[in-house]
């Protein structure tokens, strides 16, 4: 029933009625299009130009082949996308949920990744079939993963969240060693609208035409979905076939669009969510309206993106989307219905013993320098695999040295920060990446590289915490109003993470040679650190951890409640905002030695209470110990598992962080 009433509570309503928000986004479109031809051709050769272009004027050609099939791109791509929203929203009774949110695109886009590199020969004439095979993996995984909890909400959000992870991080493994056979793919991954050709249109015009019908088809049995399964059920509905049914044409349309021309970010969940928010409330009205609403949105960004200089080819679309899309998730945030539903992954719901802390802690010590010895000592080379001693082993002590202090020192970093954030929110699926403040962290390094390219360590250190806090206090100030909870806090975080994959994407097709060198740093890559950036991750960990086990009493405190932390004495005020900025500070520092990729802040603390230590001390301590560990064992195996090629330390701790959490997924009870 929970999900019953999260769909069926009554948002704050917009006061524009949806047929006037389309008309006006349709109006702005059409007066756009209208100046960009007037910029290509003179008005008497519009026409011409449509139906039968002279192909002796290129002006022509250029209008007929590229102008006019951009426009079909939009109106079409995003009318699916919306489509294929309202779909999934309406059989999940998720208002979150669309095909980014819930990984089809992640999927999709790298089927066809791996098929460009491996298969080539499948994409001539099956490429929308290889994307659907991906998109169709992704979601059977993300359903998988919450099945346990009955797809609930928030338990559709992380599943969907790690699987687009990890997703992405496959592709950005395949990326740096096939950059020169994918440089063509990047652009149009990130959702470039450019065409020279009518291929597109002709794909998605009969995919847009099979899906309404279809969806035409569905309408009574979705609209019972709105019920409860018994009442759904008492009144004739196959939940299963409908289900399955609705899913694959939602995941058919999703895939459709990503094979056509790429990712365009939150357009399927915001388009359903306005018209609804519009006046919508019936799902046969939303078929209606979310396409139109979606085509109108997608056609009007696209062409603002192509009056920037150099946007007409440059620049993707799918990335501005989601660049844009981010603000209309916040502004939707407090109009969205109740999500009551929340997910447990402590240790009481998976079912892990308390055990001995002082045993389990010294384990910890003496695995974590064994995987120090292990990443000094043996590696791969052109003889195989080597154990390094006496010369040998001072010669390459200075290469390994340097990178194995790093990454136990971030590892400990983001360990540290992600338990401070779940103590002070009370959501144990807080953490920098989840939450969006190590892409904050990000922010603020690329934003000092076009300011002052050459600043030193401290500077960029000073940057990236401030951009860090900077996303944290957004976060904590917009979930503050729902008391933390998670569905709202794991949306914002999607908010902000995709938002910064766009705006990454934005800068990089700009060409601009400052981002050059950050490239390899965005991965995570620990490669070319120097015993200086060693001893200064080694120096900030220290300190920072003083800092953190020094506020261990108000770790403690806080989570009992706001009353029992002032009748203990805690000023609620300023032990936040010090948490918060001791949090933020943690995160710049390590974000800038591995990137913004890993899983340590959010697996970390969660193995630490999963193992008994539930005693902030105890569990910062154990936390900052399991967080080194993760980190020196993915640096080692990114150095040797490729050997000669390296797989960057955030990747690798992303794919091994992934698979941790799907298994506890797949593992783990719903909390009563």
């Amino acid at each position: 029933m929970a999900e019953t009433v999260a769909m069926s509570a009554a948002p704050r309503r917009l006061r524009m009625h949806p047929a006037w928000l389309v008309a006006v986004l349709m109006a702005c479109a059409f007066a756009l299009a209208l100046r960009h031809f007037a910029d290509l051709l003179p008005a008497n050769l519009w026409w011409r130009a449509f139906v039968d272009p002279d192909m002796r004027d290129l002006r022509q050609i250029v209008v007929h082949e590229s102008v006019v099939p951009r426009i079909a791109v939009c109106l079409l791509g995003g009318a699916q996308l919306a489509l294929a929203g309202a779909i999934f929203q309406q059989v999940l009774r998720n208002p979150l949920a669309e095909p980014t949110t819930l990984g089809v695109s992640a999927g999709a886009s790298l089927a066809l990744t791996v098929a460009t590199l491996f298969a080539p020969q499948w994409l001539f004439g099956g490429q929308q079939w290889v994307a659907l095979t991906g998109a169709v993996a992704s979601v059977l995984l993300v359903l998988a993963l919450s099945w346990r909890r009955r797809l609930a909400p928030v338990a559709l959000i992380l599943a969907g969240l790690i699987v687009t992870f990890y997703c992405g991080s496959l592709g950005a493994v395949l990326t740096l060693f096939h950059r020169e056979t994918l440089q063509s793919l990047f652009m149009w991954s990130a959702g470039s609208l450019a065409q020279n050709n009518w291929d597109a249109p002709r794909t998605l015009l009969p995919h847009l035409a099979i899906g309404a019908v279809l969806a035409a088809a569905l309408v009574r049995p979705l609209t019972m979905m709105s019920l409860s399964d018994a009442g759904a059920q008492s009144l004739g509905v196959s939940l299963r076939f409908v289900r399955v049914s609705a899913l694959a044409l939602a995941v058919f349309l999703s895939a459709s669009v990503v094979a056509s021309v790429g990712v365009i970010g939150f357009l399927g969940m915001l388009a359903p969510l306005v018209v609804r928010l519009a006046g919508a409330r019936r799902f046969r009205s939303r078929l209606v309206w979310a396409p139109l609403f979606g085509a109108a949105l997608l056609w009007v960004t696209d062409e603002l993106v192509q009056m920037i200089p150099g946007g007409r080819t440059g620049l993707p679309t799918g990335a501005v989307m989601s660049l844009l899309g981010a603000p209309f998730v916040f502004w939707l945030l407090p109009r969205l219905p109740a999500l009551p539903d929340t997910v447990d992954l402590s240790a009481d719901a998976t079912g892990f013993r308390r055990v001995h802390l002082p045993r389990w802690i010294a384990l910890g010590v003496v695995l974590l320098a064994a995987s120090v010895v292990l990443g000094l000592s043996l590696g791969g080379s052109t003889h195989g695999w080597t154990w390094a001693r006496g010369a040998n082993f001072d010669a390459l002590l200075p290469w390994r040295a340097p990178r194995v202090a790093v990454a136990l020192s971030a590892g400990a970093m983001l360990a540290l920060a992600g338990a401070i954030l779940q103590r002070v929110t009370g959501n144990s699926m807080a953490s920098p990446e989840v939450l969006g403040i190590s892409a904050g962290a990000s922010l603020g390094v690329i934003a000092l590289a076009f300011v002052a390219p050459e600043a030193g360590r401290l500077l960029q250190t000073g940057a990236a915490g401030a951009g860090a806090f900077g996303a944290l206090v957004v976060m904590l100030a917009a979930g503050r109003r729902y008391h933390f909870a998670p569905e709202r806090m794991l949306l914002l975080g999607v908010a902000l993470g995709t938002a910064f994959s766009a705006l990454v994407s934005v800068l990089l097709a700009t060409d601009d040679p400052r981002l050059t060198n950050l490239l390899a740093w965005l991965s995570g890559s620990t490669f070319g650190v120097t015993a200086h950036d060693a001893m200064f991750a080694c120096a900030a960990l220290v300190v920072l951890m003083a800092a953190a086990l020094f506020f261990a009493r108000w770790l403690d405190i806080l989570p009992l409640g706001d009353t029992v932390s002032r009748s203990l004495g805690v000023g609620l005020g300023a032990s936040r905002i010090a948490l918060m900025l001791l949090a933020a500070v943690l995160t710049g520092a390590a974000t800038m030695v591995v990137g913004p990729l890993s899983f340590v802040g959010l697996m970390a603390p969660h193995l630490a209470r999963m193992l008994g230590f539930r005693r902030a001390a105890a569990q910062l301590a154990s936390a900052a110990i399991l967080g080194a560990l993760v980190m020196v064992v993915a640096d080692w195996l990114g150095r040797n598992m490729l050997f000669p090629y390296q797989v960057p330390v955030g990747l690798q701790a992303t794919l091994v962080g992934g698979l941790y959490f799907m298994w506890l997924m797949l593992r783990g009870r719903t909390a009563p």
